[in-house]
């Protein structure tokens, strides 16, 4: 059983370095940090213990599918902060996940809510859910920012980056045993944003 927890370690470990590598690179070389970004995920997802792909998809693996980098959706928000407010966001498996939303941010693609883990190690959470989600993204959406996980991009300035390149699917797209929270009504825009993981 201790295994699990040391793997878990080694997971998170190497996603930290990763994001540190991408985070390195941006945005003065922000094509090289998104090949990084896709590269090291690839092999995570590929020979790592706490992959979250099933284990019969293992070995079929050929990478990812993402679509090709567009800097039109390299975007940088400043936090206009909010009252807090408690919320429930609901699971891929019908539960719920306490956060508190903080702040939003406003960009061309619509305005994004901020949120703090109010559990766990805590931690800024920013899932969304475009037009693209049940058609060639995961249904439930996709997260940008989840800083207890280590997804963080940074910030220049005041500013967080958020480039929609680097959103990725929930672990609960590639196995239904994991639980994640999905994006809130808040979190769900117009736009079709044709960036980042696909499926």
């Amino acid at each position: 059983m201790s295994e699990g927890y040391l793997t878990l370690l080694d997971w998170r470990r190497r996603v930290a370095d990763m994001y540190s590598g991408v985070r390195a690179k941006l945005p003065t070389d922000a094509p090289a940090a998104h090949a990084l970004w896709r590269s090291t995920r690839d092999e995570l997802f590929r020979a790592h213990p706490q992959s979250p792909l099933l284990e019969s998809d293992r070995s079929t693996f050929r990478g990812l599918p993402y679509y090709d980098y567009d800097p039109r959706f390299a975007k940088r928000g400043r936090v206009r902060p909010l009252p807090e407010e408690r919320y429930d966001v609901g699971t891929s498996t019908g539960g719920v996940i306490p956060f508190v939303r903080f702040g939003v941010v406003e960009l061309d693609v619509g305005s994004l809510e901020i949120f703090w883990l109010d559990a766990y190690s805590g931690g800024v959470f920013l899932p969304f859910r475009d037009a693209t989600a049940g058609k060639t993204t995961y249904g439930g959406g996709r997260y940008l920012l989840d800083t207890a996980k280590s997804a963080d991009l940074g910030a220049i300035g005041d500013e967080l980056v958020l480039d929609f390149n680097f959103a990725y699917h929930p672990s609960c797209r590639y196995d239904p045993k994991w639980v994640c929270p999905l994006a809130p009504l808040g979190n769900r825009v117009q736009v079709a944003i044709e960036a980042g993981e696909r499926m």
